[in-house]
Protein backbone atom coordinates (compact mmCIF):
# COMPACT_ATOMS: atom_id res chain seq x y z
CA UNK A 1 0.00 0.00 0.00
CA UNK A 2 2.37 2.44 0.86
CA UNK A 3 4.67 1.66 -2.75
CA UNK A 4 1.16 2.85 -4.09
CA UNK A 5 0.46 5.62 -2.40
CA UNK A 6 3.99 7.04 -3.19
CA UNK A 7 3.66 6.18 -6.50
CA UNK A 8 -0.10 8.32 -6.63
CA UNK A 9 1.71 10.87 -5.34
CA UNK A 10 4.99 10.83 -8.17
CA UNK A 11 1.97 11.04 -10.63
CA UNK A 12 0.81 14.33 -9.77
CA UNK A 13 3.92 16.15 -9.30
CA UNK A 14 4.91 18.93 -11.55
CA UNK A 15 7.33 20.89 -12.35
CA UNK A 16 7.67 24.97 -10.74
CA UNK A 17 10.14 27.07 -11.11
CA UNK A 18 11.16 28.93 -8.20
CA UNK A 19 13.50 31.76 -6.97
CA UNK A 20 14.34 33.19 -3.37
CA UNK A 21 17.42 34.22 -1.16
CA UNK A 22 19.74 31.71 0.81
CA UNK A 23 21.18 32.43 4.49
CA UNK A 24 23.54 34.61 3.12
CA UNK A 25 20.95 36.45 1.06
CA UNK A 26 21.57 35.72 -1.99
CA UNK A 27 19.35 35.65 -5.20
CA UNK A 28 18.92 31.69 -6.21
CA UNK A 29 16.38 30.13 -8.53
CA UNK A 30 15.85 26.80 -9.71
CA UNK A 31 13.27 23.81 -10.41
CA UNK A 32 11.47 20.90 -7.98
CA UNK A 33 8.78 18.14 -8.89
CA UNK A 34 6.58 19.38 -6.58
CA UNK A 35 2.18 18.26 -5.86
CA UNK A 36 2.02 22.02 -5.26
CA UNK A 37 3.33 25.73 -4.39
CA UNK A 38 2.92 24.39 -0.96
CA UNK A 39 4.98 21.59 -0.70
CA UNK A 40 7.63 23.83 -2.90
CA UNK A 41 7.55 26.52 -0.40
CA UNK A 42 7.88 23.93 2.58
CA UNK A 43 10.80 21.97 0.96
CA UNK A 44 12.41 25.22 0.00
CA UNK A 45 12.48 26.57 3.70
CA UNK A 46 13.55 23.44 4.83
CA UNK A 47 16.71 24.13 3.03
CA UNK A 48 17.13 27.23 4.17
CA UNK A 49 15.79 28.95 1.19
CA UNK A 50 13.22 32.63 1.79
CA UNK A 51 10.78 31.48 -1.99
CA UNK A 52 10.04 35.21 -3.07
CA UNK A 53 8.54 33.63 -6.13
CA UNK A 54 6.97 30.35 -7.34
CA UNK A 55 5.44 29.57 -10.95
CA UNK A 56 4.40 26.57 -12.50
CA UNK A 57 6.94 25.93 -15.66
CA UNK A 58 5.72 26.64 -19.30
CA UNK A 59 4.73 23.47 -21.79
CA UNK A 60 7.38 25.59 -24.03
CA UNK A 61 10.28 25.73 -21.63
CA UNK A 62 13.83 25.61 -22.76
CA UNK A 63 15.11 22.13 -22.42
CA UNK A 64 11.59 19.84 -23.54
CA UNK A 65 13.26 17.12 -25.34
CA UNK A 66 16.05 14.68 -24.02
CA UNK A 67 18.74 13.52 -26.89
CA UNK A 68 20.56 10.63 -27.08
CA UNK A 69 23.22 12.45 -26.03
CA UNK A 70 21.80 13.64 -23.00
CA UNK A 71 20.82 9.83 -21.83
CA UNK A 72 24.49 8.74 -22.92
CA UNK A 73 26.14 11.76 -20.07
CA UNK A 74 23.93 10.64 -17.52
CA UNK A 75 25.22 7.03 -18.08
CA UNK A 76 28.75 7.91 -17.73
CA UNK A 77 27.94 10.31 -15.10
CA UNK A 78 26.09 7.40 -13.29
CA UNK A 79 28.92 4.62 -13.64
CA UNK A 80 31.20 7.35 -13.12
CA UNK A 81 29.60 7.99 -9.58
CA UNK A 82 28.37 4.00 -8.49
CA UNK A 83 32.00 2.66 -9.18
CA UNK A 84 33.11 5.51 -6.73
CA UNK A 85 30.94 4.09 -4.12
CA UNK A 86 28.19 6.66 -4.05
CA UNK A 87 24.82 5.37 -3.35
CA UNK A 88 22.33 5.19 -6.27
CA UNK A 89 20.18 7.52 -5.15
CA UNK A 90 22.53 10.07 -3.83
CA UNK A 91 23.99 9.42 -7.58
CA UNK A 92 20.42 10.59 -9.11
CA UNK A 93 20.21 13.52 -7.20
CA UNK A 94 23.81 14.26 -8.40
CA UNK A 95 23.18 13.70 -11.79
CA UNK A 96 20.01 15.74 -12.25
CA UNK A 97 21.36 18.66 -10.76
CA UNK A 98 24.22 18.94 -12.96
CA UNK A 99 22.21 18.94 -15.59
CA UNK A 100 20.53 21.85 -17.68
CA UNK A 101 18.08 20.42 -19.40
CA UNK A 102 15.28 20.52 -17.21
CA UNK A 103 13.39 17.57 -19.20
CA UNK A 104 16.25 15.62 -17.86
CA UNK A 105 16.29 16.50 -14.54
CA UNK A 106 12.36 15.44 -14.47
CA UNK A 107 12.83 12.24 -16.04
CA UNK A 108 15.67 11.21 -13.49
CA UNK A 109 13.69 12.89 -10.63
CA UNK A 110 10.56 10.39 -11.25
CA UNK A 111 13.22 7.27 -11.85
CA UNK A 112 14.86 8.40 -8.39
CA UNK A 113 11.41 8.47 -6.44
CA UNK A 114 10.83 4.70 -8.29
CA UNK A 115 14.02 3.17 -6.99
CA UNK A 116 13.44 4.73 -3.34
CA UNK A 117 9.78 3.12 -3.37
CA UNK A 118 11.73 -0.18 -3.97
CA UNK A 119 11.40 -0.47 -7.95
CA UNK A 120 14.87 -2.30 -9.79
CA UNK A 121 16.47 -0.27 -11.68
CA UNK A 122 15.96 -2.09 -14.30
CA UNK A 123 12.23 -1.55 -14.15
CA UNK A 124 12.21 1.85 -13.43
CA UNK A 125 14.20 2.30 -16.85
CA UNK A 126 11.57 0.44 -18.59
CA UNK A 127 9.06 2.79 -17.71
CA UNK A 128 10.20 5.27 -20.17
CA UNK A 129 11.03 3.04 -23.23
CA UNK A 130 11.23 6.56 -25.52
CA UNK A 131 14.58 7.28 -23.66
CA UNK A 132 15.89 3.86 -22.58
CA UNK A 133 15.07 1.18 -25.15
CA UNK A 134 15.35 -2.45 -24.26
CA UNK A 135 19.11 -3.02 -24.92
CA UNK A 136 19.76 -0.78 -22.29
CA UNK A 137 17.41 -1.86 -19.59
CA UNK A 138 18.54 -5.42 -20.42
CA UNK A 139 21.87 -4.26 -19.85
CA UNK A 140 21.21 -2.88 -16.46
CA UNK A 141 19.34 -5.94 -15.40
CA UNK A 142 22.02 -8.27 -16.45
CA UNK A 143 24.53 -5.87 -14.09
CA UNK A 144 22.07 -6.06 -11.15
CA UNK A 145 21.46 -9.67 -10.90
CA UNK A 146 25.30 -10.14 -11.74
CA UNK A 147 25.96 -7.72 -8.94
CA UNK A 148 28.37 -5.94 -11.52
CA UNK A 149 26.38 -2.73 -11.96
CA UNK A 150 29.15 -0.55 -11.98
CA UNK A 151 31.19 -2.11 -14.63
CA UNK A 152 27.91 -2.76 -16.78
CA UNK A 153 27.15 0.94 -16.66
CA UNK A 154 30.85 1.73 -17.80
CA UNK A 155 30.20 -0.51 -20.56
CA UNK A 156 27.10 0.59 -21.73
CA UNK A 157 28.23 4.67 -21.71
CA UNK A 158 31.49 2.78 -23.81
CA UNK A 159 29.37 1.10 -25.96
CA UNK A 160 27.07 4.60 -26.09
CA UNK A 161 29.57 7.13 -27.03
CA UNK A 162 30.83 5.15 -29.47
CA UNK A 163 27.94 4.56 -31.58
CA UNK A 164 27.33 8.61 -30.94
CA UNK A 165 30.13 9.14 -32.68
CA UNK A 166 29.90 6.91 -35.40
CA UNK A 167 26.47 8.72 -35.83
CA UNK A 168 28.01 11.72 -35.93
CA UNK A 169 29.98 10.93 -38.33
CA UNK A 170 27.75 9.14 -40.86
CA UNK A 171 25.47 12.84 -40.52
CA UNK A 172 28.45 14.54 -41.06
CA UNK A 173 29.61 13.21 -44.44
CA UNK A 174 26.10 13.43 -45.23
CA UNK A 175 24.97 16.59 -44.26
CA UNK A 176 27.46 18.74 -45.97
CA UNK A 177 26.29 17.52 -49.65
CA UNK A 178 22.70 17.64 -48.61
CA UNK A 179 23.00 21.38 -47.44
CA UNK A 180 25.25 22.14 -50.92
CA UNK A 181 22.09 20.45 -52.71
CA UNK A 182 19.18 22.22 -51.16
CA UNK A 183 20.90 26.13 -51.46
CA UNK A 184 22.28 25.05 -55.08
CA UNK A 185 18.05 24.21 -55.67
CA UNK A 186 17.33 27.59 -54.35
CA UNK A 187 19.95 29.80 -56.03
CA UNK A 188 18.77 27.68 -59.30
CA UNK A 189 15.40 28.76 -58.69
CA UNK A 190 15.97 32.51 -58.09
CA UNK A 191 17.61 32.36 -61.11
CA UNK A 192 14.65 31.43 -62.80
CA UNK A 193 12.33 33.22 -61.06
CA UNK A 194 13.93 36.59 -60.77
CA UNK A 195 16.94 36.65 -63.54
CA UNK A 196 15.92 34.88 -66.55
CA UNK A 197 12.65 37.03 -67.27
CA UNK A 198 15.00 39.95 -67.08
CA UNK A 199 16.84 38.22 -70.17
CA UNK A 200 13.82 37.23 -71.55
CA UNK A 201 11.98 40.39 -72.30
CA UNK A 202 15.79 41.72 -74.05
CA UNK A 203 15.99 38.30 -76.44
CA UNK A 204 12.21 38.89 -77.37
CA UNK A 205 13.12 42.92 -78.05
CA UNK A 206 15.09 42.31 -80.49
CA UNK A 207 13.88 39.97 -82.26
CA UNK A 208 16.11 37.43 -83.50
CA UNK A 209 16.00 33.61 -83.02
CA UNK A 210 16.67 31.71 -79.66
CA UNK A 211 18.87 28.87 -79.91
CA UNK A 212 17.82 25.73 -78.49
CA UNK A 213 19.49 25.79 -75.21
CA UNK A 214 18.77 29.29 -74.49
CA UNK A 215 14.75 28.42 -75.76
CA UNK A 216 15.01 25.62 -73.28
CA UNK A 217 16.33 27.60 -70.10
CA UNK A 218 13.79 29.99 -71.15
CA UNK A 219 10.41 27.71 -70.83
CA UNK A 220 11.86 26.02 -67.47
CA UNK A 221 11.81 29.69 -66.22
CA UNK A 222 8.56 30.15 -67.58
CA UNK A 223 7.46 26.97 -65.96
CA UNK A 224 8.78 28.50 -62.42
CA UNK A 225 7.30 31.56 -62.26
CA UNK A 226 4.12 30.45 -63.15
CA UNK A 227 3.88 27.31 -61.42
CA UNK A 228 6.57 28.31 -58.26
CA UNK A 229 3.91 27.49 -55.54
CA UNK A 230 3.11 24.30 -57.01
CA UNK A 231 6.43 23.02 -57.17
CA UNK A 232 7.89 23.97 -53.92
CA UNK A 233 4.24 22.72 -52.82
CA UNK A 234 4.95 19.32 -54.67
CA UNK A 235 8.41 19.01 -53.26
CA UNK A 236 7.02 19.67 -49.71
CA UNK A 237 4.62 17.34 -50.06
CA UNK A 238 6.48 14.56 -51.40
CA UNK A 239 8.98 14.76 -48.53
CA UNK A 240 6.55 14.72 -45.75
CA UNK A 241 4.77 11.36 -47.50
CA UNK A 242 8.53 10.29 -47.57
CA UNK A 243 9.06 10.20 -44.43
CA UNK A 244 5.82 8.67 -43.09
CA UNK A 245 5.84 6.13 -45.53
CA UNK A 246 9.53 4.94 -43.89
CA UNK A 247 8.27 5.42 -40.39
CA UNK A 248 4.84 3.86 -40.68
CA UNK A 249 5.63 1.30 -42.99
CA UNK A 250 8.13 -1.30 -42.16
CA UNK A 251 8.35 -2.68 -46.10
CA UNK A 252 8.84 0.70 -47.42
CA UNK A 253 11.58 0.95 -44.68
CA UNK A 254 13.14 -2.12 -45.43
CA UNK A 255 13.21 -1.04 -49.50
CA UNK A 256 14.84 2.24 -48.48
CA UNK A 257 17.37 0.75 -46.13
CA UNK A 258 18.87 -2.19 -48.92
CA UNK A 259 18.75 0.19 -51.40
CA UNK A 260 20.98 2.86 -48.88
CA UNK A 261 23.32 -0.12 -48.58
CA UNK A 262 23.96 -0.52 -52.76
CA UNK A 263 24.56 3.30 -52.98
CA UNK A 264 27.74 3.82 -54.95
CA UNK A 265 29.54 5.74 -52.30
CA UNK A 266 27.57 5.85 -49.50
CA UNK A 267 26.48 2.26 -49.77
CA UNK A 268 29.80 1.17 -48.03
CA UNK A 269 30.10 3.54 -45.30
CA UNK A 270 26.74 3.47 -44.22
CA UNK A 271 27.44 -0.57 -44.37
CA UNK A 272 30.63 -0.30 -41.99
CA UNK A 273 28.69 2.01 -39.78
CA UNK A 274 25.78 -0.62 -39.17
CA UNK A 275 27.97 -3.77 -39.08
CA UNK A 276 29.89 -1.50 -36.36
CA UNK A 277 27.11 -0.33 -34.53
CA UNK A 278 26.43 -4.22 -34.46
CA UNK A 279 28.93 -6.01 -33.39
CA UNK A 280 29.60 -3.32 -30.35
CA UNK A 281 26.06 -3.76 -29.21
CA UNK A 282 25.84 -7.80 -28.96
CA UNK A 283 29.47 -7.64 -27.49
CA UNK A 284 28.63 -5.98 -24.44
CA UNK A 285 25.23 -7.49 -24.30
CA UNK A 286 26.78 -10.98 -24.40
CA UNK A 287 29.90 -10.24 -22.30
CA UNK A 288 27.43 -8.46 -19.49
CA UNK A 289 26.21 -12.51 -19.67
CA UNK A 290 22.79 -11.64 -21.30
CA UNK A 291 21.95 -14.77 -22.51
CA UNK A 292 22.81 -15.37 -26.94
CA UNK A 293 18.99 -15.49 -28.07
CA UNK A 294 17.97 -12.76 -26.27
CA UNK A 295 21.15 -10.69 -26.70
CA UNK A 296 20.53 -11.00 -30.94
CA UNK A 297 17.20 -9.87 -30.19
CA UNK A 298 18.28 -6.35 -28.76
CA UNK A 299 20.99 -6.08 -31.39
CA UNK A 300 18.34 -6.65 -33.57
CA UNK A 301 16.69 -3.29 -32.63
CA UNK A 302 19.57 -1.34 -32.09
CA UNK A 303 20.80 -2.39 -35.48
CA UNK A 304 19.38 0.81 -37.79
CA UNK A 305 19.21 -0.97 -40.61
CA UNK A 306 16.45 -3.45 -41.58
CA UNK A 307 18.19 -5.74 -43.32
CA UNK A 308 20.29 -5.95 -40.83
CA UNK A 309 17.29 -6.23 -38.11
CA UNK A 310 15.90 -8.98 -40.29
CA UNK A 311 19.08 -11.08 -40.81
CA UNK A 312 19.67 -10.57 -36.76
CA UNK A 313 15.80 -12.13 -35.79
CA UNK A 314 16.75 -14.80 -38.11
CA UNK A 315 20.06 -15.47 -36.62
CA UNK A 316 17.76 -15.44 -33.13
CA UNK A 317 15.66 -17.92 -34.41
CA UNK A 318 19.02 -20.42 -35.77
CA UNK A 319 20.42 -19.95 -32.35
CA UNK A 320 17.49 -20.61 -30.04
CA UNK A 321 16.99 -23.88 -32.42
CA UNK A 322 20.68 -25.48 -31.55
CA UNK A 323 22.29 -23.68 -34.62
CA UNK A 324 25.93 -22.29 -34.01
CA UNK A 325 26.27 -18.48 -34.56
CA UNK A 326 29.46 -18.51 -37.08
CA UNK A 327 27.00 -21.06 -39.64
CA UNK A 328 23.80 -18.71 -38.76
CA UNK A 329 25.89 -16.03 -40.15
CA UNK A 330 26.96 -17.55 -42.78
CA UNK A 331 23.63 -18.31 -43.96
CA UNK A 332 22.60 -15.01 -43.87
CA UNK A 333 24.74 -14.00 -46.64
CA UNK A 334 24.24 -10.24 -45.45
CA UNK A 335 27.24 -10.26 -42.79
CA UNK A 336 31.14 -9.23 -44.01
CA UNK A 337 33.19 -12.34 -43.97
CA UNK A 338 35.40 -10.85 -41.19
CA UNK A 339 32.92 -10.81 -38.51
CA UNK A 340 31.62 -14.51 -39.92
CA UNK A 341 35.83 -15.42 -39.15
CA UNK A 342 36.24 -13.43 -35.95
CA UNK A 343 32.88 -15.25 -34.76
CA UNK A 344 33.77 -18.10 -35.42
CA UNK A 345 37.38 -18.20 -33.35
CA UNK A 346 35.41 -16.54 -30.60
CA UNK A 347 32.85 -19.47 -30.19
CA UNK A 348 35.62 -22.06 -30.48
CA UNK A 349 38.26 -20.23 -28.25
CA UNK A 350 35.75 -19.08 -25.58
CA UNK A 351 36.19 -15.41 -25.83
CA UNK A 352 33.09 -14.71 -28.27
CA UNK A 353 32.55 -11.12 -26.80
CA UNK A 354 36.11 -10.06 -27.25
CA UNK A 355 36.57 -11.15 -30.54
CA UNK A 356 33.24 -9.34 -31.92
CA UNK A 357 34.58 -6.13 -29.77
CA UNK A 358 37.56 -6.20 -31.86
CA UNK A 359 35.47 -6.41 -35.28
CA UNK A 360 34.05 -3.11 -33.85
CA UNK A 361 37.01 -1.31 -33.30
CA UNK A 362 37.95 -2.37 -36.64
CA UNK A 363 35.03 -1.34 -38.11
CA UNK A 364 35.09 2.00 -36.60
CA UNK A 365 38.34 2.72 -38.30
CA UNK A 366 36.84 1.74 -41.41
CA UNK A 367 34.05 4.25 -40.84
CA UNK A 368 36.88 7.38 -39.70
CA UNK A 369 38.72 6.22 -43.31
CA UNK A 370 35.51 6.49 -45.31
CA UNK A 371 34.81 9.65 -44.01
CA UNK A 372 37.61 11.03 -44.81
CA UNK A 373 37.84 9.36 -48.14
CA UNK A 374 34.15 10.79 -49.07
CA UNK A 375 34.62 14.37 -47.74
CA UNK A 376 38.04 14.42 -49.58
CA UNK A 377 35.92 13.20 -53.24
CA UNK A 378 32.39 15.01 -52.69
CA UNK A 379 34.38 18.60 -52.21
CA UNK A 380 35.63 18.66 -55.87
CA UNK A 381 32.49 16.62 -57.52
CA UNK A 382 30.37 18.82 -56.07
CA UNK A 383 31.92 22.30 -57.17
CA UNK A 384 32.13 20.59 -60.50
CA UNK A 385 28.61 19.83 -60.48
CA UNK A 386 27.21 23.21 -59.11
CA UNK A 387 29.76 24.59 -61.59
CA UNK A 388 28.17 22.98 -64.54
CA UNK A 389 25.15 24.08 -63.68
CA UNK A 390 25.70 27.24 -63.33
CA UNK A 391 27.74 27.21 -66.36
CA UNK A 392 25.18 25.94 -68.42
CA UNK A 393 22.39 29.07 -67.45
CA UNK A 394 24.72 31.34 -67.67
CA UNK A 395 25.77 29.98 -71.55
CA UNK A 396 22.20 29.85 -72.09
CA UNK A 397 21.53 33.68 -71.66
CA UNK A 398 24.89 34.77 -72.95
CA UNK A 399 24.77 32.98 -76.36
CA UNK A 400 22.04 35.08 -78.19
CA UNK A 401 23.76 38.02 -77.10
CA UNK A 402 27.15 36.85 -78.71
CA UNK A 403 24.78 36.07 -81.28
CA UNK A 404 23.59 39.36 -81.69
CA UNK A 405 27.18 40.64 -81.37
CA UNK A 406 28.54 38.64 -84.62
CA UNK A 407 25.48 40.13 -86.67
CA UNK A 408 27.27 43.79 -86.76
Amino acid sequence: MAVATNRAKQAVEIPYLWEGTDKLGRKIKGEMLAAGEAVVKQTLRRQGINATKISKQSIFARGRTISEKDIALFTRQLATMVKAGVPLLQSFEITARSHANPALQRLLGVIKADVESGTALNQAFRRHPKHFNGLYCNLVEAGEQAGILETVLDRLANMMEKILAIKGKIKSALMYPAIVIVVAMIITAGIMIFVIPTFKSLFEGSGAELPALTALVIVISDAFVAWWWLIFGAIGVGVALFLQAFNRSKTFRARIDAWMLKMPVFGPLIEKATVSRWARTFSSLFAAGVPMVEALESVAGAAGNAVFEDATLKLRTDVATGASLTSSLQAAKVFPTMLIQMVAIGEESGALDSMVDKVADYYEREVDDAVAGISSLIEPLIMIVLGGLIGTIVIAMYLPIFKLGTAF
